[in-house]
């Protein structure tokens, strides 16, 4: 009982400091439908230059990066219509996440910063990284507010403390990719090409680790309801759940694709349905971990390339085809 008050309680700062994002603590447990239709709706986004990476606003408005574009975009599900904000030429953004006071944080992979925007007013701030070769890949909120990041070809855990904007950079391994904050404020990292996941505490700036079976290339991590830690395994093609107080693989999933399936972005739902994409088959598929069942839903773009998903409030599940130009939602 005391172990499920502390992470409710975990949960409800860690949301009040980020209405969204795609990777963070909490990642889509915020969101969820006790039933999910299987309906699908896709709308072309105005720039298809590998757009990417939707995060929800708190007005469900959905915003997602145009990485080779320079541009913000935002989708309105109520009038179905989009606008772009431009952004510094070489940007690059990936990353998306909203924080609690509305502003649009992402990365720029082009120019070492993290950039801010604000879409009320259109302005747009940068937080430059001390390192000039930073590329920011995925990003979280805590509930203090500050910003974690990846930083895959630098292999850096990088901490923006939006309070000063002060930028703070560790050293974490060779390429670090997904991210999530475990019930005690642990940051837990990714390393697709290392085969591991990495544990950083805030509070010492330790690492440990964790060694994956060979050949799993982890790739996106989100935290559940009850704690556990889900990753995608893209090289063998499963689920992997993590207890991060045992620090250790407690069950792999098989999924539907097999194991050149590719499974990608991660996101888990209130009801603490899992649920994952399978960038080589156009599957996304959702894992209820209580009844080991499995529902499978077929995108209706060939080569739709997902790479990350945000879950609203109402459970839709939100998508960006960085390959096919779309923007798409399963109600």
């Amino acid at each position: 009982m005391v172990q499920a008050f502390k992470f409710w309680l975990f949960t409800l700062l860690a949301l009040s400091a980020c209405v969204a994002s795609t990777g963070a603590a909490g990642t889509g447990s915020n969101a969820g439908a006790r039933t999910i239709s299987g309906q699908f709706a896709e709308w072309p986004v105005p720039t298809p230059k590998f757009a990417r990476d939707p995060a929800i606003g708190p007005d469900g408005s959905v915003y997602f990066a145009v990485k080779r574009g320079d541009k913000i975009a935002r989708f309105e599900p109520k009038t179905k219509l989009f606008q772009e904000w431009d952004l510094p030429a070489g940007m690059q953004p990936r990353g998306m996440l909203v924080a609690r006071d509305g502003k649009v944080i992402f990365g720029g992979s082009g120019n070492s910063a993290i950039g801010e925007l604000d879409p009320s007013s259109g302005k747009i701030k940068l937080y430059k990284l001390p390192s000039r070769d930073g590329d920011p890949y995925t990003l979280v909120c805590d509930a203090q507010d500050n910003i974690w990041f990846t930083e895959r070809k630098a292999g850096r855990l990088g901490k923006l403390t939006r309070a000063s904007g002060k930028v703070t950079e560790y050293p974490i391994g060779d390429d670090p990719y997904g991210l999530a904050l475990d019930q005690r404020g642990n940051v837990w990292v990714t390393r697709k090409t290392a085969g591991r996941i990495s544990k950083f505490d805030p509070a010492s700036a330790q690492i440990s680790e964790l060694l994956l079976a060979k050949g799993s290339q982890p790739r996106r991590i989100a935290v559940a309801p009850d704690g556990m830690l889900w990753v995608s395994l893209y090289g063998t093609g499963k689920l992997a759940k993590i207890d991060p107080i045992a620090n250790l693989v407690a069950k792999e999933y098989e999924l539907p694709g097999g194991p050149n399936a590719g499974p990608y972005a991660v996101n888990v739902d209130r009801m603490g349905r899992i649920w994952t994409s399978e960038i080589q088959t156009d599957n996304v598929i959702m894992l209820s971990p209580g009844s080991e069942t499995l529902r499978v839903f077929k995108l209706p773009t060939r080569d739709t390339g997902i790479r990350n998903a945000a879950l609203d409030a109402s459970g839709r599940y939100w998508y960006v085809g960085s390959a096919s130009g779309k923007l798409g939602v399963i109600e």
